[in-house]
């Protein structure tokens, strides 16, 4: 792995709740061009990142029913395709975790699958859409269980966590999770990745995205590492 493959597997992220227009618009262009998979922002910065990450190798992301997941199935699918209608080429969605843990799988599949069409139909199939699990809620089972809910209703990605849950990602949540979805879906760890041995663990784990604002100083600390 070289500094450019480990950026390429980072989503450089932006949610801080105090972030405005200006620190956010000087953030995406600080981060434009470090060869990041995606930077991720609040939903307002949408059509900001839209405009600043054209041409670059950075897709557009944002976040969906977040943090906590449990807005209506409608107004998680507008969500959606409204971000998609600004720009965004990947959307995180929360799924509704207390509907998971009650056993109401049917109810947690059709969730995931409406915002899932939704962003297809506004993006003509383009656009992906990854599913937070908010894995410090769940047992394993229920981790496994969420992983096969989120494929059969048709997700590109699985991602652990929000960063605003009881904790974030760990190696054990990333291993039940490929286990679950296979090679085909991917696996985003999140939440709590802030240094180079963290990140490093992850991919390792089968990871191969990393949700983290620490973007910058992983791949830094990276290259100091090989030199």
């Amino acid at each position: 792995m070289d500094a450019q493959t480990l950026a390429a597997s980072i989503d450089q992220t932006l949610l801080k709740p105090t972030v405005g227009f200006t620190e956010g618009a000087r953030w995406i262009e600080t981060n434009r061009d470090l060869g990041f998979a995606a930077l991720c922002v609040s939903p307002f910065l949408v059509p900001i990142a839209s405009q600043h990450l054209a041409g670059t190798r950075s897709a557009v992301c944002s976040v969906c029913g977040f943090p906590l997941g449990y807005a209506n199935t409608e107004t998680k699918a507008e969500e959606a395709a409204t971000l998609v209608s600004l720009g965004c080429e990947e959307v995180d969605m929360v799924l509704h975790v207390g509907a998971l843990i009650e056993g109401e799988l049917d109810f947690v599949r059709d969730d995931i699958a409406a915002v899932v069409r939704a962003v297809q139909e506004q993006s003509e199939g383009g656009a992906l859409v990854k599913v937070i699990l908010e894995t410090g809620y769940l047992e394993e089972e229920q981790i496994t269980r969420a992983c096969t809910l989120a494929v059969e209703a048709g997700a590109q990605f699985v991602k652990t966590s929000t960063g605003f849950g009881p904790r974030g990602a760990s190696t054990r949540d990333v291993e039940l999770m490929r286990a679950a979805v296979g090679q085909d879906v991917g696996v985003k760890a999140a939440g709590g990745i802030r240094d180079l041995e963290t990140a490093v663990e992850m991919l390792a784990a089968g990871a191969n995205r990393l949700g983290t604002s620490s973007g910058a100083e992983i791949v830094d600390a990276f290259k100091t590492k090989s030199v």
